[in-house]
């Protein structure tokens, strides 16, 4: 964001509709730090990381290039509207992904001129590239500190411009070239960049033999080299398409709306995503519409035409995968269709991976006066739509393909308006413990996406109509609870949290709404993940909550896991057969699974969910009631801040989940269990109140008077109505809480000054006021506007700089919404 864009943020908050944005003068204000497009889950999900649309190349919520392009043709003149075309590259030095290879290694200190064109390297060993300590990804296994590898290869054409080093390394690197070093860096990446050496390469390479010598050193954690050459593809300058002049941008919970000047037409984008929660149907089918309306700003009539363009790599997981696209009509639509030619269903888990298996689609009612083709590259793509060349779409192979469609609009003066679709079929979602299993739309087995798509089609007006209406009901409803900087929150919280998510049906039947750690370990259906996020499902659709405990308590109650709390997860996403986290949470996930089974039973009014899992959730609650009140040395859900004993606000989780069960106990009729724990959890309540006791706050630990901490497990005993704390616990913290905020929050706590924005809101909602809500909400609004980093909404961030420090795209933002869960259980 440059300085202009950070100043004009700094003076003023910004409304949600109405915006008034100018290019001229860069007086467009920023709503989030990326803006969700296409939001379904944790594999069809882009984003633009930038204020204005056509300014950035948009991605996966990872960060990796999932190039979207949209080109108005008006009266013969072109405008982009819609992202940058991603750069592109052809190897000149191929690495392990496009091609095996052989080096001369060695894992001793070699002497000084090791890396010199005429060093003797006779007795180092010959391995395979990629180099790596993990069997699974290496060639050659490397298990030492440090890698010396020498890579001789030859080149004829020394004339050779724009050449970057392809490296992929695990930790600190340095390059040489021909015996002089051309690049070095202290630190590691965990997949191919492409870097930039500034002709460092064109300036040592030779005609003939040549080596790339490199030492790497693995200081930490894992450990990976692979190398390359790779040349930049320059796009021909196309003087014809100029920038659409953006106008405003608006987040809604399920849109994101922009509009343009584009010569005498005006133009608006909706990437509509309808994540309705209480249709779930429309909810769990995997089709987001780009709406497009178009306009005469001058009461004229004006020729106009529409290009979008859409990256094959929406559908592989590194861009080197090989796909093939292809049309695939139905009686309704027009569709392209690509995937990978391998096709490795759910072969791969893990934290910064993408989808390489099923099938991503675009489709256009064939009435739409459209034409699609295919192309194997995004330049040949718009090159075809500018020069009116003509295209067929045939089956096509490759790398990075581009599908795209031109909607012609013909001569328009009023406003005319025509969509598109994008799809993904996942054909299986996850494993769940050993068995696949298919995505909620097609849990039976006999439906296709593209049957999918033609009903989403057939649709769009109504589906359209009520995603204006909730997303307007979630507006006014979060700005009566805590005002419109809340409402913001709330609003591009709401797909973000549902999309870290994957809907399927358990074979027993049951619904299993399981999460992914997106960018924070990458496990499924973290129980510690499931908590902060329930409020938004406790607001919309419970049974999405209990989809999120389902697989924990069968987990529990197969007598797969048999320790008396609960596991911590189900596995590393998709694959979800059994806890890979190496360490518990006895109290944490305890008290989470208690607490939220309870919240269930408020929302719905009765226990009867509750009544099924008795068995566990008792046990459960009895080793609360024995190593809850002060806990031993352990980890809770802010494990990143480490181990704590003795964890007061650990503490407060125990005793409500004991006051939790005493509540579920009478409603479903057993008065003697709900007298006995209740009474002991207000028990619980007054030694708590005497162990953490500061004078004017509560401590983060028992035995160290001089910390504090957020105590947001706090905040059920006022959702619950269970009143098992008094008052004046909340009022205490909630004014010395007052004392602490920096610029951009509230601590989580007296070690660090980073937070976690959920928790704030938490700790936010024990204010019995909504002005004393709102002074805890502005700076973390403050965050999401000024915060230097553009990726999806992290969770977790510095208070004082703004910047992230780790964690995004997380479910856990479905947190934002406890402060309207409170106001609608307790009107």
């Amino acid at each position: 964001m440059n300085k202009t864009t950070k100043n004009i943020l700094k003076n003023g908050s910004l409304a949600i509709a109405g915006l008034s944005l100018s290019l001229a003068s860069i007086a467009q204000k920023q709503i989030a730090p990326s803006y969700p497009l296409i939001s379904h889950n944790t594999y069809f999900s882009i984003w633009s990381n930038s204020d204005l649309l056509n300014e950035s190349t948009t991605t996966h919520w990872t960060g990796a290039k999932q190039s979207l392009v949209g080109i108005i043709k008006v009266d013969g003149k072109f405008y982009r509207f819609l992202g940058k075309p991603a750069e592109s590259y052809t190897s000149v030095l191929p690495t392990s992904d496009q091609q095996s290879y052989q080096v001369k290694y060695t894992e001793e200190k070699p002497g000084d001129k090791w890396m010199q064109p005429g060093f003797d390297a006779t007795n180092w060993q010959v391995g395979i590239a990629p180099f790596s300590d993990d069997v699974k990804e290496a060639k050659t296994l490397w298990k030492s500190k440090d890698l010396w590898m020498r890579r001789i290869f030859d080149i004829s054409d020394i004339s050779l411009k724009n050449l970057f080093l392809k490296i992929h390394n695990d930790d600190n690197i340095e390059v040489y070239l021909n015996g002089n070093e051309i690049y070095h860096k202290e630190g590691w990446n965990d997949h191919f960049e492409d870097v930039d050496v500034k002709g460092a390469i064109e300036k040592n390479l030779k005609r003939g033999k040549n080596v790339l010598a490199i030492h790497c050193a693995n200081t930490a954690g894992g450990a990976y080299l692979d190398a390359g050459i790779d040349q930049k593809i320059i796009q021909a300058s196309n003087g014809k398409i100029l920038l659409a002049i953006q106008k405003n941008a608006e987040i809604t919970a399920t849109q994101t709306k922009y509009n343009f000047d584009c010569g005498q037409v005006s133009l608006e984008v909706k990437f509509i995503s309808p994540l309705l929660l209480k249709a779930p149907e429309v909810l769990s089918r995997p089709v987001s519409y780009i709406s497009y309306g178009v306009k005469s700003r001058d009461g004229k009539p004006h020729q106009v035409a529409i290009y979008f363009g859409a990256s094959s790599d929406v559908a592989v997981n590194v861009p080197s995968q090989e796909v093939i696209a292809e049309t695939a009509n139905t009686k309704e639509q027009d569709l392209l269709k690509v995937g990978t030619t391998s096709q490795p269903i759910l072969q791969k888990k893990g934290d910064n991976t993408r989808i390489d298996w099923g099938y991503f689609y675009v489709g256009v009612k064939n009435n739409a006066n459209a034409e699609q083709y295919i192309s194997t590259s995004a330049e040949d793509g718009i090159n075809a739509f500018v020069s009116n060349g003509q295209n067929t779409a045939v089956q096509t192979k490759g790398h990075s393909l581009m599908l795209n469609t031109v909607l012609s609009f013909g001569a328009i003066n009023s406003k005319t308006e025509k969509h598109i679709e994008l799809g993904y079929d996942e054909i299986y979602s996850v494993q769940y413990f050993h068995q696949n299993l298919r995505p909620w739309w097609n849990k039976g087995g006999n439906s296709t996406l593209p049957k999918q798509m033609d009903i989403a089609a057939n649709d769009f007006a109504k589906v359209e109509k009520e995603c204006n209406s909730f997303d307007q009901q979630l507006f006014s409803n979060a700005v009566k609870s805590g005002g419109e900087d809340y409402a913001k929150l709330c609003a591009l919280a709401y797909r973000q949290s549902i999309a870290a998510h994957a809907l399927v049906q358990s074979p027993t039947g049951e619904i299993l709404f399981l999460s992914k750690e997106n960018f924070s370990g990458g496990f499924i259906n973290t129980v510690d993940v499931t908590y902060p996020s329930a409020p938004l499902y406790l607001m919309y659709n419970p049974k999405c909550l209990e989809g999120m405990l389902n697989g924990i308590f069968y987990y529990s109650e197969s007598g797969q896991w048999n320790k008396p709390y609960p596991a911590h997860d189900l596995g590393t996403y998709p694959i979800a057969n059994g806890q890979t986290y190496g360490e518990d949470m006895p109290v944490e996930e305890g008290g989470n699974m208690v607490i939220l089974t309870a919240a269930i039973a408020k929302v719905e009014g009765n226990a009867n969910y509750a009544a099924k899992h008795w068995k566990e959730l008792t046990r459960w609650v009895n080793y609360l009631t024995q190593q809850g009140l002060d806990p031993a040395n352990q980890l809770c859900t802010d494990d990143f801040a480490g181990h704590l004993a003795r964890n007061a606000n650990l503490s407060v989780k125990a005793i409500v989940a004991v006051g939790s069960y005493g509540m579920m106990a009478k409603m479903l009729g057993k008065k003697e269990d709900a007298a006995k724990y209740t009474q002991m959890a207000k028990e619980m309540a007054k030694k708590w109140m005497q162990l953490a006791n500061a004078g004017n706050h509560y401590a983060l630990t028992f035995n160290d008077k001089n910390t504090w901490s957020q105590k947001y497990n706090l905040v059920w005993d006022k959702v619950l109505d269970l009143n098992i704390f008094p008052k004046s616990v909340a009022e205490k913290e909630i004014s010395f809480y007052l004392t602490k905020q920096n610029k951009y929050g509230l601590p989580l706590d007296s070690r660090k000054t980073y937070t976690k924005s959920d928790w704030i809101m938490w700790t936010a909602t024990l204010s019995d006021n909504k002005s004393t809500f709102e002074k805890f909400v502005r700076p973390i609004y403050r965050y999401v506007t000024e915060t230097p980093d553009r990726i999806p909404l992290s969770d977790w961030h510095y208070t004082e700089s703004g910047k992230h420090v780790g964690f995004q795209a997380r479910s856990v933002v479905g947190g934002y919404f406890m402060k309207m869960l409170d106001d609608n259980l307790n009107k």
